[in-house]
């Protein structure tokens, strides 16, 4: 197969989700619950050093508070969000693979948490896509946190 094969162009992208509200999620605890309620077990559970970096940003923000400020003000932008796995993976991770639609467009979303000796979410990476989606959450993500240290890590408004 060659890059000029037209297979390789115009695939349906994964990332479409159906915004359907019934969707539902098992979480850590294996408990059912509905999308729009939602909240990761993991971020209840933070270790004080935490470390979160992601595909919407550049280099790692460090601490709790910092973590839970940027997923706070993300969820904030979401009109939904559909899972399609919530859950356990090793002995010390916790995945959450979703899709999502934020500003009218759809964004899809693979995060991975690294737990500690004591439990406590230690590592956050999140990857998202399409691009350009990551481009304006970043964006979004920069100017709220105008100002602050937080937002050094994101793309400025004028970028």
């Amino acid at each position: 197969m060659s890059i000029e094969d037209k297979s390789l162009i115009d695939g349906t992208p994964t990332y479409l989700a159906s915004g359907d509200p019934a969707r539902r999620v098992t979480d850590f605890a294996f408990h059912t619950v509905s999308a729009a309620d939602y909240t990761p077990t993991w971020l209840s559970n933070l270790a004080e050093d935490v470390t979160l970096e992601g595909s919407m940003m550049n280099g790692a923000v460090q601490g709790a508070d910092a973590l839970r400020a940027i997923v706070g003000y993300i969820r904030t932008l979401y009109t939904h969000q559909d899972f399609d796995f919530a859950g356990p993976y090793g002995d010390d991770g916790f995945v959450e693979i979703y899709s999502a639609r934020m500003c009218g467009e759809p964004i899809a979303g693979a995060v991975l948490v690294t737990r500690n000796a004591a439990g406590q979410a230690q590592h956050v990476a999140a990857n998202y896509r399409p691009r350009d989606t990551v481009l304006h959450l970043s964006r979004l993500i920069g100017e709220h946190f105008a100002g602050t240290p937080i937002a050094e890590h994101f793309v400025a408004s004028g970028d």
